[in-house]
């Protein structure tokens, strides 16, 4: 991933805050870690397909596949093994973080809120890491972890590139041929039917996590979600509660990246914002459902 010697500096004076909405297109921003910005959130339910530039990978047949924990995703897509579980997280954690040093182009413009840094880092993370895809991503990525061995999304993907459950209920085989899984999901959708909700209380969270918040205020966007990464790959200052996220989009502002400490989070001039149990806004550590 992207070598930085930067050295992140988050200073409470420089704070500010935004409401961009977490829809629409962002851009190339400077390396440089700044200030925290926060948003409205999720993005809406007719947003552009996210694989538009690549051909579709049907899923892989599956017979009598089941959902024996009857949360939605089928037990084939989950990630069963200790090995598969910590290279998805480092994959998921160190392709959001990299995007904070240097948007890739393989992430579509419209598709840059914070849900979209969700979908883009979860299915580049469960793709075949070999010489094309890096060539693909640029000069800012390396190898970090051994591939995914249940499967990718080139080789016996379950759910081929539509990764993303939209409806409640267990899984049923006919939900492979219908609507009930796309391949894209606004915050409210990951938080709902993709991810179970682990914990308010930070020690519970594990890289890879989500961060949910519910701003009911903002009436057309008011969930925003934000991943957690732990230890930073890059000027991680002796940390561990880093988290990455893009502030959304409104009309007259394109977003970007953040990249932050809860610690600075904590005091955020806007409580409504501050990833603490004591605020309502706040609904706490989700853990993606292939993951449980």
């Amino acid at each position: 991933m992207y070598r930085s010697t930067l050295s992140t500096i988050c200073l409470l004076g420089s704070l500010c805050f935004t409401q961009a909405a977490c829809g629409g297109a962002s851009q190339a921003h400077q390396r440089t870690a700044s200030a925290v910005v926060t948003t409205t959130s999720a993005t809406p339910t007719n947003a552009p397909n996210t694989t538009a530039t690549r051909a579709p990978v049907a899923p892989a047949r599956v017979v009598g596949s089941i959902d024996g924990d009857d949360d939605g995703i089928p037990d084939r897509a989950e990630l069963r093994s200790y090995g598969d579980r910590e290279n998805f997280r480092r994959w998921f954690t160190a392709l959001a973080e990299t995007q904070f040093y240097e948007l890739s182009t393989q992430w579509n413009a419209d598709q840059r809120d914070c849900a979209g840094l969700v979908r883009f880092s979860w299915r580049e993370a469960l793709r075949a890491h070999d010489r094309p895809w890096l060539r693909r991503m640029g000069s800012a990525y390396e190898s970090v972890a051994p591939d995914v061995r249940a499967y990718t999304l080139g080789r016996g993907s379950p759910l081929g590139e539509r990764l993303f459950r939209t409806r409640p209920g267990a899984f049923e085989e006919n939900d492979l041929t219908d609507d009930t899984f796309s391949d894209f999901a606004d915050a409210r959708t990951l938080k709902e039917f993709n991810a179970e909700f682990v914990s308010r209380d930070r020690r519970r969270a594990e890289p890879g996590d989500l961060l949910f918040f519910h701003q009911p205020w903002a009436q057309r966007y008011p969930y925003h979600v934000m991943i957690f990464l732990g230890a930073a790959r890059e000027a991680s200052e002796g940390a561990a509660d880093w988290v990455v996220y893009h502030t959304g989009t409104s009309a007259n502002d394109r977003g970007t990246i953040k990249k932050v400490r809860l610690a600075v989070l904590d005091e955020h001039p806007d409580r409504r914002w501050r990833p603490v149990e004591t605020n309502r806004n706040f609904l706490g550590f989700y853990r993606l459902k292939i993951l449980r």
